[in-house]
């Protein structure tokens, strides 16, 4: 039996060095324009009343990092007392949500799972930053009662219905088997049915936290003092004209750091909770 694919041929040498020469001209036209982006960025430029300011990369516009207020202000003010504050209250929030709305939402009864899908959908539809608008100013709540509860209902309707779509996936066989052995309809939810959606959706419920995450930067139009914020009051007391990249730089790379770790920790559980998790090999077969 031949193993070719069944959907396209295989690439012949020609094809294959000149995937390779567009691949190497893609990569030196990638990597010319990031030089010289770096380039530009560092050479001095004349502002608008014709002073002359420093390239981006002078060291004066970096010397402020010297000083481990700045620090403390970026990463613990803002960042941790901020940020992480908001968003870790809010993923937590968020998970129960997205379970009750999952639950609703599939119930056998329409009188329940209707009102749950309009919820669902409404929320799925409304922006996060006119959620914060709205329970800020409606409901008359501080900033950052108005960010956890905004990122709570939009995250967690997305949650319930990642969890609803792994309901759906599992096969019928396993509803009927727990049903077969005495459970009923809410126990074989419980303890057969969700645990196994809930493995297989997790990926993407913390592919969902990492933009819960980021979606705390919209706190800044609340005025609620996060890390984007907390970085707008350095720029406007030590000089927002010399220090704004640097700044924005420091931000920038923590926003990345976080992010990444957290899509490190989606894709292992990825590779955890895939098809071939838990499987036995041969070797490990009785």
């Amino acid at each position: 039996m031949s193993t070719s694919s069944v959907l396209y041929d295989a690439p012949g040498p020609k094809a294959r060095r000149l995937s390779r020469v567009v691949s190497v001209l893609a990569a030196a036209v990638v990597g010319g324009a990031a030089v010289w982006l770096l380039w530009a960025l560092g050479q001095p430029r004349v502002t608008v009343n014709g002073a002359v300011l420093t390239g981006l990369w002078s060291p004066e516009r970096w010397d402020i990092f010297g000083d481990p207020r700045v620090w403390r202000r970026l990463m613990f003010d803002g960042l941790l007392m901020g940020t992480l504050r908001a968003a870790g209250l809010a993923a937590v929030l968020s998970l129960i949500l997205g379970v009750v709305l999952c639950f609703a939402r599939t119930a056998p009864r329409r009188w329940i799972s209707v009102p749950a899908a309009i919820v669902l959908e409404f929320f799925r539809g409304m922006p996060v930053l006119l959620m914060m608008l709205f329970i800020l100013l409606a409901l008359g709540t501080g900033g950052y009662t108005a960010v956890v509860l905004a990122l709570t209902v939009y995250n967690g309707a997305i949650i319930g219905e990642a969890l609803r779509a792994g309901l759906l996936a599992l096969p019928r066989g396993q509803r009927e088997a727990g049903l077969s052995v005495g459970l009923t309809s809410l126990q074989t939810r419980l303890a057969v049915e969700f645990p196994q959606a809930f493995r297989q959706m997790l990926p993407i419920i913390v592919a969902q936290l990492v933009v819960l995450l980021k979606d705390t930067s919209l706190a800044y139009v609340v005025s609620y003092p996060e890390i984007l914020r907390v970085s707008g009051y350095l720029k406007d007391y030590y000089g927002s004209t010399r220090y704004s990249f640097s700044i924005f730089a420091v931000v920038l790379l923590t926003y990345l750091a976080v992010n990444f770790t957290l899509s490190a920790i989606a894709r292992w559980l990825a590779r955890r909770s895939g098809p071939q998790a838990g499987a036995i090999t041969p070797k490990e077969q009785p």
